[in-house]
């Protein structure tokens, strides 16, 4: 599959030596989930020559920030699956100055106030929360495109848990663990939604799934007053994990929360990302993530007993954010 790209850890300086040693017209900065490698298949139906940046969402804006060091020579610098983050027009701006054109496109919730400071600074902002960001792609880039258009309704079934179609679970799931990212993308840019690697990888993944949520469960912690919110620590398979909590224990709110201190939490209530955002993070009502500011310290405490001191301050922050 043409184009190349950047993933893993990564300096400043390998990141703009990449970046002005780009044979690619087409720069693509987006999420590292079954969302983003469908709207990478897709700017790759499109543009054919792709330089693709796989980030999270809390290290997008570093990522972000080298564009400003690197000649654009009108080259587009594609934005997908990514929220706003608070001083990103700051890296946009420099962007831009540097000869860069910048296109965003989006299915986060974004306040008006942050669409107004993004929107002067990018050549297009598409913020649509209806669909996944592949379908605003899709849409967008490759309108008419059956290829596409099969790829966006794979794609957004499981990214917005519709889960009407088997083969997005599979997907979705395999893409939990890092190393088939770029397999599975150049798989769909080919309009092919399995094979061989894909299922062998699948059968592993469920016996392992069910080992690591069955050690996730033991360790389930039920606070709250307001609502009934589960923590639980995550040994992989976040989405697998939240799901299972929420059955076993009729919660309403699951925080998914890793040692490093980062976490995935989903809410049956619509404020998933106002939680998320008092925590450096963001994402959709039902469903975000952010960063618990865990010191040596915090992160020895929750490995040896799987509780944690922020643990009491996000359940304060969602009885109160709920209205």
């Amino acid at each position: 599959m043409a184009g190349t790209g950047l993933s893993g850890k990564f300096t400043a300086e390998e990141l703009r030596g990449a970046l002005r040693g780009r044979k690619a017209r087409v720069v693509h900065l987006t999420h590292n989930d079954l969302d983003a490698a469908g709207c990478d298949a897709i700017h790759r139906i499109r543009y054919g020559e792709v330089f693709t940046l796989w980030a999270s969402v809390g290290n997008y804006p570093f990522i972000l920030s080298a564009f400003g060091d690197v000649e654009g020579r009108g080259d587009l610098l594609s934005i997908t699956d990514l929220g706003y983050q608070a001083g990103v027009e700051r890296w946009l701006k420099k962007a831009g100055d540097a000869g860069w054109r910048i296109e965003w496109r989006d299915h986060h919730r974004w306040e008006n106030r942050e669409a107004g400071i993004v929107r002067p600074l990018v050549d297009r902002l598409t913020l649509d929360t209806a669909a996944c960001a592949t379908g605003i792609v899709a849409r967008e880039l490759a309108g008419g495109d059956a290829r596409a258009a099969e790829i966006a309704g794979v794609v957004c079934d499981y990214d917005l848990w519709r889960n009407e179609d088997p083969r997005s679970m599979v997907l979705g799931r395999v893409l939990s663990k890092p190393g088939l990212r770029e397999h599975v993308r150049d798989r769909l840019a080919e309009g092919v939604f399995t094979d061989a690697r894909i299922e062998q990888e699948y059968a592993a993944l469920l016996a392992e799934m069910e080992r690591d949520i069955a050690r996730s469960l033991r360790n389930t912690r039920i606070l709250g007053r307001k609502y009934r919110i589960a923590f639980a620590p995550l040994y992989g398979y976040t989405n697998d994990t939240a799901a299972r909590v929420r059955e076993s224990f009729q919660s309403e709110i699951e925080v998914i929360v890793s040692s490093n201190g980062r976490f995935s939490i989903r809410s049956v209530p619509a404020i998933s990302h106002l939680v998320a955002r008092k925590f450096g993070g963001g994402g959709h009502p039902h469903a975000s993530g952010g960063t618990f500011p865990f010191t040596l310290l915090d992160r020895i405490v929750f490995l040896v007993t799987r509780k944690s001191r922020y643990f009491d301050d996000l359940v304060e922050v969602a009885e109160s954010v709920g209205g």
